[in-house]
């Protein structure tokens, strides 16, 4: 199986080459990507992983910690991520439409289930969880392990791919990296497994994304046939599979509270 830093680097999209000063923004911004998966790296790390010399990822590095987005461990001279790139992450989270419709939303799932509840969008191949409420009861702790899954381990993927034909197409070209056990590995099995989830009207992981956990999502529809994202629950299999029918009910009642909801901020209600 491949390790979270292939599996990563495997399903980022690559940038094109671009002319001119463009290229030093698009080598910072890989730079960036490279912190993704581990807390710490060294100059050393960085230059191999992204195939430049040492002095051109020294100088990427002071130029992002000048500005507050790297910084520097003062006992081992490794960098990590700055506050900078927190403060702008946050506040892009806080104004993003879909999560200030959905965040009251999957608080109350939250409380009345006793599982993780996941508020998800597209993002080239993958999901990327724009809100996550976690739940003890649910056996692993999800935000350990980022904020982005390839379409096809996660059952939010799925949702937004079975209504989305160009996010099931990219998904498609990207192709199936193998995560667990039951993971799709095939476009055969790919187009199957979204054929179902249409005719169901709902989409599940088992045992795809994490041995031993089950989600299950269902679609949040821009219009009557388009996905843009999708509201899940995520927790152990036994738990989820005997409350299943529930579940989809709460999911798919909550998921047009959330489509309805978003009009009216986007049109700027209150």
């Amino acid at each position: 199986m491949a390790s979270m830093e292939e599996a990563w680097h495997a399903n980022t999209p690559k940038q094109a080459d671009e002319p001119g000063g463009l290229r030093s923004v698009a080598a910072a911004l890989d730079l960036l990507e490279c912190f993704a998966t581990d807390e710490q790296l060294g100059v050393t790390d960085i230059a191999r992983r992204l195939g430049i010399a040492k002095s051109t990822a020294h100088r990427l590095l002071s130029t992002l910690r000048s500005r507050g987005f790297i910084e520097q461990d003062p006992e081992s001279g490794r960098y990590q991520l700055g506050l900078h790139l927190f403060e702008l992450g946050h506040l892009a989270q806080i104004r993003n439409p879909l999560r200030i419709a959905g965040r009251p939303i999957c608080l109350d799932l939250n409380r009345r289930t006793g599982l993780t509840v996941n508020l998800s969008v597209l993002d080239g191949a993958d999901v990327v969880f724009l809100e996550r409420m976690e739940s003890s009861e649910s056996g692993r702790n999800l935000n350990e392990w980022g904020r982005r899954l390839p379409s096809h381990v996660a059952s939010s993927g799925k949702a937004i791919a079975a209504w989305n034909a160009k996010f099931a197409a990219a998904r498609l070209e990207a192709g199936f990296p193998a995560r667990a056990r039951n993971t799709v590995r095939t476009a055969s099995q790919w187009e199957a497994v979204l054929r179902g989830v249409r005719k169901r009207g709902y989409a599940t992981s088992s045992d795809e994304s994490f041995e031993g956990s089950t989600s299950v999502a269902v679609p949040i529809l821009e219009n009557p046939v388009e996905a843009y994202a999708a509201l899940s629950f995520f927790g152990r299999r036994h738990d989820m599979e005997t409350r299943l029918p529930l579940l989809v009910q709460l999911l798919q009642r909550s998921a047009r509270r959330i489509a309805h909801d978003l009009v009216r901020i986007r049109a700027g209600g209150a």
